[in-house]
């Protein structure tokens, strides 16, 4: 989880405030967008040259962990 905090920023400055990529103007949902329109993570860091792999796999944690919360039911 400390990759994520390092790899994945969120400042209310930048963005609209949604998660960025270490600071940079590159949206998660960015990057996820492209995956989900078929790239693949070589065509992405092709794409986005100031990219890492990490940063994808960052992307795609920080994804799930959203997603994968408790939801309680009355």
């Amino acid at each position: 989880m400390a990759e994520l905090v390092e790899r994945i920023t969120v400042n209310p400055e930048q963005c609209g405030g949604r998660p960025c990529i270490r600071g940079m103007r590159i949206r998660v949902v960015d990057v996820l967008d492209l995956l989900a329109a078929g790239l693949t993570q070589q065509q992405v860091l092709e794409e986005l040259p100031a990219l890492e792999p990490e940063d994808i796999s960052a992307c795609l944690r920080f994804a799930s962990s959203r997603l994968n919360h408790p939801i309680l039911a009355a």
